[in-house]
């Protein structure tokens, strides 16, 4: 017979406050990140102010030198005087006539003028068409009752950027759309189809079989048309090996037909949706700096990513004089004012202390190149600077480095060690450095296998396995040796 009992025990764990946790959290932010999240507590707090432009200077020098811009300015400077107050002077009569006779001279080639907001260059840039507006604008113009064109603008609405309706299944349409009565699973087929009928052909297509198949109308031979649909749908895979000789023998085809129908299925566009809005173009912006001062790398961080934050002295000393009023808001909010410029402080003495043991360790590689990449880890850098690995791991997630040699993340410095037969050790990177080397150096018409990197790499003391090569082969985005024989011989 089981007996319930309660006894007491005492043991020591470590615990992470709720402060630490941010603190944490916003160390593995990147740059644009990092600058939103203490954006949007200024934009909450009154104790924290954007620093002038007469303190700019002297944070700049501070972020030179590794040390977080928390000057603080007691007053604001004097504001010199602005455009409006400039406008606001009344134009004599000359001086109308002056600006009259000017207007009237200008000609249509002189273009807008800068100091007009409304008649800017940038007003002129054509705006970019998304798919859906693409799609939309065939819908429209369309003979369709209000039911049918909710239907139609229903599936246009489920496409990805590609183009492709990502559903298993049209029911889960019916639960989105509000029509009464509910839609059938016949009427949505009837939706996708006129969907699938407008351009760019291959959209609201399911997959890449079927993305493929709604582009062959445009084929006039029905001989071609019919042998491509049938490659399509039977033997896709083997259309990207080239192989028309032994794809001929499958379909028990001319080989001259067949090569013409894979030409034709090579000019279908797989992922017709790309062709509308704007490219997703994500620019990076180096958290640290590289250059070579007397012979010697410096590291300094980049001052643009940097938030320009103070703490406001005047609100400050205010409230240090009335607290015998009771404001334990604000009270807070000063705390939280402190506790962000030490994190801005700490975040970038951490990320500085980290890239300037990275660069003490691998200063070879800034002179020689990838080359010259010594392995190293974490913990290396961990106990330099005297910190946790979790720290290095997080401060090296989404930060750049800018160095004459390129724009580096700082995970890219950090590989695991590997044993030469000379028992010296080599990184990961300058293997894929001499692998890259290899197949740029490699004769025309004569492609390297891997297998072959394999071998010239053993000769030279370094035992890679063959799966490894072909790892940093497709890292180096090469294709393999039959594609770029076949590239070659074409």
């Amino acid at each position: 017979m089981t007996s319930l009992h309660l006894h007491t025990e005492q043991r020591q764990q470590q615990g992470l406050s709720p402060r630490l946790q941010q603190a944490v959290r916003l160390l593995q932010l990147s740059s644009l990140e990092f600058a939103q999240e203490v954006q949007a507590v200024m934009d909450n707090n009154p104790f924290l102010d954007t620093t002038d432009e007469d303190t700019l200077d002297e944070p700049a020098e501070a972020v030179a030198s590794g040390e977080a811009p928390l000057a603080a300015a007691d007053t604001d400077p004097e504001p010199a005087l602005d455009g409006e107050m400039l406008n606001a002077v009344p134009l004599t009569e000359a001086a109308y006539d002056n600006e009259h006779d000017n207007w009237q001279t200008a000609g249509p080639s002189d273009g807008p003028r800068s100091e007009d907001p409304d008649t800017s260059p940038m007003n002129r840039v054509a705006a970019e068409t998304s798919l859906s507006e693409h799609l939309f604008g065939q819908l429209h113009v369309m003979p369709l009752s209000p039911r049918d064109m909710l239907l139609a603008e229903a599936v246009v609405e489920s496409l990805d950027d590609d183009g492709y309706l990502r559903l298993d299944d049209l029911e889960e349409l019916i639960a989105v759309i509000d029509v009464q009565p509910p839609a059938t699973q016949e009427e949505l087929q009837i939706a996708l189809k006129r969907v699938q009928s407008l351009e760019p052909a291959g959209v609201g297509a399911r997959s890449v079989v079927e993305c493929l198949l709604l582009q062959l109308d445009s084929i006039d031979s029905p001989d071609e048309r019919e042998l491509a649909r049938l490659l399509i749908s039977e033997r896709l895979e083997s259309i990207a090996n080239k192989d028309v000789q032994t794809l001929a023998r499958l379909v028990r085809r001319p080989v001259d037909a067949v090569a013409a129908a894979c030409a034709r299925i090579r000019r279908c566009d797989p992922r017709p949706g790309w062709r509308f809005g704007a490219a997703d173009i994500r620019y990076i912006t180096p958290d640290v700096m590289v250059k070579k001062v007397r012979n010697t790398w410096a590291v300094s961080l980049n001052p643009a990513i940097v938030p320009k934050v103070r703490l406001h002295k005047v609100y400050a000393e205010m409230f240090q004089r009335h607290q015998q009023a009771a404001h334990p808001e604000l009270a807070t909010q000063l705390r939280e004012a402190r506790w962000t410029l030490r994190n801005v402080e700490q975040r970038f003495a951490t990320i500085l202390g980290v890239a300037q043991a990275i660069v003490k360790r691998q200063h070879q590689f800034f002179d020689y190149g990838p080359l010259a990449m010594k392995p190293m880890g974490l913990r290396e850098i961990a106990n330099e600077i005297g910190v946790h690995e979790s720290t290095v791991s997080r401060v090296t997630n989404n930060k750049f480095m800018a160095t004459p040699l390129g724009v580096f993340e700082l995970k890219y410095f950090f590989s695991r060690a590997m044993t030469a037969t000379s028992g010296s050790a080599f990184s990961g990177t300058a293997i894929r450095g001499l692998i890259k080397d290899m197949l740029d150096n490699e004769r025309t018409g004569a492609p390297l296998s891997d297998a072959e990197i394999t071998r010239q790499l053993a000769q030279q003391g370094f035992v890679v396995a063959r799966r490894t090569v072909t790892k940093y082969r497709h890292l180096l985005r090469v294709e393999s040796v039959e594609r770029r024989r076949a590239a070659a011989s074409s």
